[in-house]
């Protein structure tokens, strides 16, 4: 009996786990431990690794948009800084254009004063037409000759009839004409200002003085450039007065004097349409 008791104390100390297997089983649990936290240091680091490579990424993008709209922003101002300069510009014009025409008004409203205060020009010869050929017969009406005695300069008393024609304000216009050819006589632009005083009056649909006005033209200043305006001026006149026989036989000259001027084909276009009635 004392033997059998003794052999289960001595299986059951040697069963019981020492303590040197018990510090070996400690050590594997840390061990494994400390490799799961390396494996998971590992992980952090690789996700910490892309979410900088992410934030150097976003940085660069970052970058590039600040600086294209940096650009964009100084490219904006370049164009409002020129625009702001192209409006101080065009005011600086518009304040001079304003004081010019001021000018001019005042100019203008002192020559048409003159122009009413002047003697009134002496009637001239009628013009008389060949019922053949529609052109002026007998001696050209006489230029006259007498100098300005207005004060006003041939360009101001021109340009000043020319605005007056230009806006509308014929009768005006015509006065400045007849008080441009009155004045300056032997003026190169004579020609223009009787063919403004037919103008004039054909815009005013008083066709009978039109015709009167583009015949002087023919007769007086039948070699200058404003002749061929005057033959082919002078047939729609005579159209508004109805007379197509009139009309065609200035066509005709027109077209015979002047062939290679624009009058000319003009012209054509309305002989072929009064042919055509």
């Amino acid at each position: 009996m004392k033997f059998k008791s003794t052999l289960v104390i001595a299986v059951s100390l040697w069963l019981m786990p020492t303590p040197s297997m018990a510090a070996d089983k400690v050590h594997q649990q840390l061990l494994a431990e400390i490799r799961m936290l390396q494996e998971q240091q590992a992980q952090l680091q690789q996700m910490l690794g892309g979410l900088a490579d992410t934030l150097k990424t976003m940085n660069a993008k970052i970058d590039d948009q600040t600086g294209a709209t940096r650009k964009g922003f100084a490219d904006q101002m370049l164009v409002i800084n020129g625009i702001s300069d192209g409006v101080r510009v065009l005011r600086e014009k518009s304040d001079d254009t304003n004081v010019r025409l001021a000018t001019m008004t005042q100019e203008i409203e002192s020559m048409r004063q003159a122009i009413q205060s002047a003697p009134a020009a002496a009637p001239a010869a009628a013009v008389t037409i060949d019922p053949v050929t529609g052109a002026p017969t007998g001696a050209p009406p006489a230029v006259p000759t007498q100098p300005s005695s207005s004060g006003v300069s041939p360009g101001k008393a021109f340009d000043a009839a020319f605005y007056d024609y230009t806006s509308g304000q014929h009768d005006l216009a015509i006065q400045g004409f007849e008080f441009y050819i009155r004045e300056f006589p032997t003026s190169p632009r004579a020609d223009d200002a009787q063919l403004g005083i037919g103008n004039s009056y054909y815009a005013l649909g008083n066709y009978k003085e039109a015709v009167a006005a583009y015949q002087k033209v023919t007769a007086i200043y039948g070699q200058t450039d404003s002749a061929p305006q005057a033959w082919y001026k002078l047939g729609l006149s005579y159209e508004g007065l109805k007379q197509p026989e009139l009309a065609r036989r200035a066509y005709e000259t027109v077209i015979k004097l002047h062939n290679a001027a624009p009058d000319a084909q003009l012209a054509r276009q309305r002989l072929d349409s009064l042919i055509k009635k």
